[in-house]
This record gives structure tokens, C-alpha cells and sequence, in this order.
């Protein structure tokens, strides 16, 4: 059965500047060691750390099942692809969650102001993901063009057919005066 699971978050990075300085073992307890090198090298880390925080629960909300379960807060990370584009990494409980449920891809988009973090996730099913097969295929696009040009020259012949029918067996009569092209006019 096709399957779509949408989550959204948002968190304050004033509230993660907060508890990375009120409790020094938050960022340890809930971030991997791939996101804390990651976050702690740029020029703000509460801004990633929040985003990551907010991607785990529009993650865990996309799953269809929050921190319940048994999914914790480190089963589910955030990683980077070779473009840097942000990816879930789903381990331990939220991996055989999101396997039960035929989910086998949650696509991740992260943003931030200087004031908030937004974590915007979707869990999809195989059967709802376009495949490289379903593409367009370009020999029937080829052929559909071929079809569309065919069917306007067909028209048009008719429409012709059609004017020479009305002039008669005469051919076109000479043109009126009013018709003569002008001196110095295009095409001459």
C-alpha cells in the first residue's frame, strides 16, 4: 500500500543556545559524534544543533510515531550526502519502525532564520517514489510528436482542399486592386 508520511518541527535557537550551556552533556546524550563535529566546526552551533534537534522530531512525526515505542532520540541522526544536502539516518528502533510501516526512504529538508530552526520531513513507501524507469521514455515522445505533427498537416490539407473547393474548378480568380501589393511593400 502507498504511503506518505509528512513531519514538521520548528524549535527557538535561543532555547538549544540555553541547554548546550546549561547542561554541558546535552549535545553527548542526544547528538552522534558525525553531528557534533558537524555543527560545533561552523560559525553558530546552536543554529545546526537546533535544526537536527528539529529534524529528529519531524522525523519521528513523519514515522507516524513520535518518541513512543521505544524510539529514542539518537535513533534517528542527521548525516550529509556528497552534494552536503542534509539526509535521515534512521538506527535501532526507528529503522524497524519505519520498516514495518514499508518505509524505506525519509526525505529531509532543513532551514533556519537566526531566530528558528525548521525541520520539514516526508516517509515514503516505495511504491509512491517515482522510478528511473517511469521516466519519460523518448522514443514515445518522439512518436507522440510525430502523431501531433502528422494530425496538423493533415488539417491543414483539408482546410486547403477546402478554400480550393469554394473557388471552384477556375482556380484562384486574379486579385482585387485593393489586394495588389503596394511599391517598396515586404517581399520585393
Amino acid at each position: 500500500m502507498a504511503r506518505v508520511g509528512i513531519g514538521v518541527d520548528m524549535l527557538e535557537i535561543a532555547r538549544m543556545e540555553r541547554a548546550l550551556k546549561r547542561h554541558p552533556s546535552f549535545a553527548a546524550r542526544v547528538f552522534t559524534d558525525d553531528e557534533r563535529a558537524y555543527c560545533d566546526s561552523t560559525a553558530r552551533p546552536a543554529e545546526h544543533y537546533a535544526a537536527r534537534f528539529a529534524a529528529r522530531e519531524a522525523v519521528v512525526k513523519a514515522l507516524g510515531t513520535g518518541f513512543s515505542g521505544g524510539i529514542g532520540m539518537r535513533d534517528v541522526s542527521v548525516g550529509r550526502d556528497v552534494r552536503g544536502r542534509p539526509v535521515a539516518i534512521l538506527s535501532g528502533r526507528a529503522a524497524e519502525a519505519a520498516h514495518e510501516r514499508g518505509i524505506d526512504e525519509v526525505v529531509l529538508s532543513l532551514s533556519r532564520t537566526h531566530d528558528v530552526a525548521v525541520a520539514n520531513a516526508v516517509a515514503m513507501t516505495d511504491d509512491v517514489r517515482p522510478h528511473a524507469d517511469e521516466g519519460p521514455d523518448p522514443k514515445k515522445e518522439f512518436q507522440a510528436s510525430f502523431r501531433e505533427a502528422k494530425s496538423i498537416i493533415d488539417e491543414l490539407e483539408r482546410l486547403q482542399d477546402g478554400i480550393m473547393d469554394t473557388l471552384g474548378d477556375d482556380g484562384p480568380a486574379e486579385p482585387r486592386e485593393d489586394e495588389l501589393p503596394l511599391e517598396g511593400s515586404m517581399g520585393e
